[in-house]
């Protein structure tokens, strides 16, 4: 499975041409300027990130969301004024757009992680379905869209971590696993279940075995192109 890629942004440059440019009623596949050169995408959402931000959880938050904004505004070719970012605690966080400027306001779907010197955030683009007249922010029927990142670290407690949140049996294919190798597949398996959970809107909890089941039956979830030692998942509902 290709790895779904992620669009940089730096405050001094912006984002990379290759980011689609303005046109919301049409998916975001397919749309960059420079199919050769641009991140591989996932159908329906887009993942931008923002990298060196190892200086505190507030200037990575801080950073994310001016990313966001840059990165919705082109794709919406709206103004900053007409784009509220929405991030409150116990929320999932999303974007309000106003296009006709009358206070009309349509929501996005967005998912934001953090670990490390790393920020990533995902833009839910189509609804669910993947209808292509859905575009940035049409209506409340957009489906959901879930981002998770780590950094991958040998942990000393990982095998009852792994069976109280991951499930016997990923406990089990972690044992089986070199010791080399298994610190990376903590970190992929974690991350697929963390964003599993984001994009349902529900918070991280014990393993449930039948809960586990139909998830992942309902949510699709995608590697993401991070530098190592990081891994990260794209889940999309």
């Amino acid at each position: 499975m290709t790895p779904v890629g992620v669009h940089w942004w730096e405050a001094q440059r912006g984002f990379a041409p290759d980011l689609p440019g303005s046109d919301p009623l049409f998916p975001i596949e397919g749309r960059s300027r420079d199919a050769a050169a641009a991140p591989a995408v996932a159908p329906g959402a887009l993942v931008i990130g923002v990298r060196g931000r190892d200086a505190g959880r507030n200037a990575a938050r801080h950073a994310i969301r001016q990313a966001l904004g840059a990165a919705l505004a082109r794709l919406t070719g709206l103004a900053p004024a007409r784009i509220v970012l929405r991030t409150l605690p116990g929320q999932a966080p999303h974007a309000l757009l106003d296009p006709d400027g009358d206070g009309g306001r349509r929501r996005v779907a967005l998912s934001i992680s953090h670990d490390g010197d790393l920020s990533l955030a995902a833009i839910r683009t189509t609804q669910a379905g993947g209808n292509a007249r859905g575009g940035v922010g049409n209506g409340a029927g957009s489906g959901g869209v879930g981002i998770d990142l780590m950094r991958s670290a040998a942990i000393p407690d990982w095998r009852a971590v792994a069976h109280d949140y991951l499930g016997p049996d990923a406990a089990r294919r972690l044992a089986g696993l070199p010791d080399a190798q298994r610190p990376m597949a903590l970190a992929r398996a974690w991350s697929e279940r963390e964003a599993r959970l984001k994009c349902l809107g529900l918070p991280l909890a014990e393993w449930d075995g039948a809960d586990a089941r139909r998830i992942d039956a309902a949510i699709a979830c995608l590697p993401l192109d991070v530098p190592a030692p990081y891994c990260g998942a794209l889940a999309l509902g």
